[in-house]
């Protein structure tokens, strides 16, 4: 029950971040709102190591999880490079179905097949993140086989940083966060750099929704890391995979986004799922 409930929370946190990150992008654009959110970010994780004293992790899982910051902010680049070719409908869906697919196989190899219960909450969880994350303004559009390439890719880098950062935080929680923040940071600079994006904000510094982003966003990290301490990779991965639930929702009640027929029944899937996953 413990995984299952901070798994949940891992999914209800990364969904919110994701929303008011969206809402400061808009402001500043993607990848400064990236930036400053990991520096916010990093300062809130040394801060928690002052006041619990965590000690510092092996050398080789800190870098692990550098490498796990690096490949999952890369994911996230990529997503937003395949949601800005007009396929955000189905860009978001494929690259969270495939988030949580990986690491559900490793952890079918590793741990052994569930129970019937939990394979069913399995099923009716990739139905949930597909409904939800579905936009009926916006027609599919699959003639070429390269339009779901990107989608994959930053889906095979989420279901990697799953992976990583399960393996280089069996015994410690902040230190990794404070490690793939790192490399998460390297490479939003390396994009920076590349893209000639201005590193200062002239627009109105959205500073409390950076802030309200990098805490959100912290603390779903947290919750997926604990979550997998206490459980199995797969359940703590197919929980925290559907955050998109939590961003639509929030979009449908501060923004008034209406949500269509496939979307709610995707809520209602992702409930059923939950209890599946508990029992």
């Amino acid at each position: 029950m413990t995984s299952v409930t901070f798994g949940l929370l891992s999914a209800i946190f990364w969904g919110s971040g994701d929303f008011w990150g969206g809402v400061v992008s808009r402001k500043i654009g993607a990848y400064r709102a990236v930036f400053y959110a990991e520096i916010v970010g990093l300062a809130m994780l040394f801060t928690g190591i002052a006041i619990t004293g965590e000690a510092f992790p092996e050398q080789g899982k800190f870098l692990l999880a550098l490498l796990a910051g690096a490949i999952g902010t890369g994911g996230l680049i990529i997503l937003y490079r395949a949601m800005a070719t007009g396929l955000m409908s189905i860009a978001t869906p494929i690259s969270a179905l495939l988030a949580a697919a990986l690491p559900v196989a490793i952890g079918l190899f590793f741990d052994g097949m569930p129970k019937i219960t939990a394979l069913i909450g399995f099923f009716l969880a990739f139905v949930a993140v597909w409904f939800i994350s579905q936009d009926s303004s916006e027609k599919l559009n699959l003639q070429k086989i390269n339009d779901l390439f990107l989608p994959l890719f930053a889906g095979l880098c989420f279901g990697t940083y799953f992976v990583l950062i399960h393996s280089a935080s069996d015994t410690t929680v902040i230190w990794p966060m404070v490690a793939s923040r790192t490399g998460g940071m390297a490479v939003v600079v390396v994009a920076m750099i590349y893209t000639k994006t201005a590193w200062k904000l002239t627009e109105e510094r959205p500073w409390k929704l950076i802030i309200l982003n990098a805490f959100l966003d912290i603390f779903g990290n947290a919750f997926f890391i604990i979550a997998g301490q206490y459980g199995r990779l797969d359940i703590a991965s197919i929980l925290g995979s559907m955050y998109p639930g939590a961003t639509v929702l929030l979009a449908w009640y501060y923004l008034k986004e209406k949500l269509n027929g496939l979307q709610w029944a995707g809520i209602l899937s992702a409930l059923v799922a939950i209890v599946l996953l508990t029992v």
